[in-house]
Formats: structure tokens, sequence, C-alpha cells
């Protein structure tokens, strides 16, 4: 025959319990008071007249939107479904990459013509000639006047009357890097 278990005893007899419970089961029995010389909210939460943290408006907005009864639930997938939409989303991905991939191809072609057009205007003399083409025409004796090197190169790349007619709005500065702070929408004249 089987002995009989002792599970419910150890847990109702006061001689059955282990002494030493666990530190959360002793805090939850004594209700002892938090003794901590911290704070663990944020400083200006206990200052007095503030009334707590002041709270950004357009978070507020956007919380109220998402979790609103009107909006729909976000989707969950089945195994099948999802598997089905990752394969479709990974294939436009590498459609898109492939597109990018060709506009920066032909980008780069297309700097590197100009590189080379300027270069040319750059080595040219009023006249058309090359530092080569004009040693060959002093050696047969031809004259060749006009040794002002890169004039064509210089006229192209000058800037001036680039802004001439385009409206003030587009003339700002030109960045490569995003501003530290977005827009504000919340701003007011």
């Amino acid at each position: 025959m089987k002995a009989p278990s002792t599970a419910l005893l150890r847990t109702f007899s006061p001689l059955w319990q282990n002494p030493a419970t666990s530190w959360t089961a002793r805090a939850c029995a004594q209700q002892q008071p938090q003794c901590a010389n911290f704070s663990s909210t944020r400083s200006n939460m206990a200052r007095k007249g503030r009334g707590g943290e002041k709270r950004d408006m357009r978070i507020t907005l956007i919380r109220y939107h998402l979790q609103h009864p009107l909006t729909p639930r976000p989707l969950r997938f089945s195994r099948n479904r999802s598997l089905r939409h990752w394969t479709i989303h990974r294939a436009w991905r590498l459609y898109q990459s492939k597109l990018h991939t060709a506009r920066e191809r032909e980008l780069e072609r297309q700097y590197n013509s100009m590189a080379s057009a300027c270069e040319a205007l750059r080595l040219i003399d009023n006249h058309g000639l090359t530092t080569e083409e004009r040693g060959k025409l002093a050696a047969e004796g031809e004259p060749t006047g006009g040794k002002e090197m890169g004039r064509l190169f210089r006229i192209a790349m000058r800037k001036d009357g680039v802004w001439d007619g385009v409206p003030i709005e587009y003339a700002r500065i030109q960045t490569e890097t995003p501003p530290r702070e977005g827009f504000n929408e919340g701003w007011t004249r």
C-alpha cells in the first residue's frame, strides 16, 4: 500500500512550515514600510506647486487616437499567413533594392560623365587645343595663340545668377544631416 501524501499537512500545519520563507512573502506578511533613503520619482515631480509633470499634448493626442475604440485592432496573422506576408514583403524589398541600385548606378554614370567633361574643359585653351595638340602645332612651326588654359571650365563653373527668379522659400541652406529637433507643430507666431 502506498504511503499517504504529506503535502496538505506541510501546507497548513505550523509544525511542517519552513521558517525561511522568501523575502517577498515575509514583506507581505509583516507589511513593513519602505525605509529607503531615496525617492524613485523624478525631482521635479516632488516639488511643491508644480502639480506633477507637464504632459506633451502631442503625445496625449497620439495615445488617444491609438487607443480609441474605433481604431481597428492590430493584425494578428497565423503562421502560414505570416510566412506569406514575410515572403511578399521580402520580395518587395528586394525589388525596391534593385531599383535603388539601378538609380544609384545611373546617377554615378551621369556624375562620372560630367566629371570627365569638366576635366576636358579644364585641359583645353581658348581655341579648344589641349597641351599635347598645342605642342604638336608648335613643333610643325604653326603659331599657337591663346595659351590661357581652363577658361571654358572657369566660365562653366561660375555661380553668378544661380538664384535669379527662384522663390526665396527654395533658397534654404543645403544640409546633409537631419535637424536635432524635428518640426515643432505647436509653434505659433
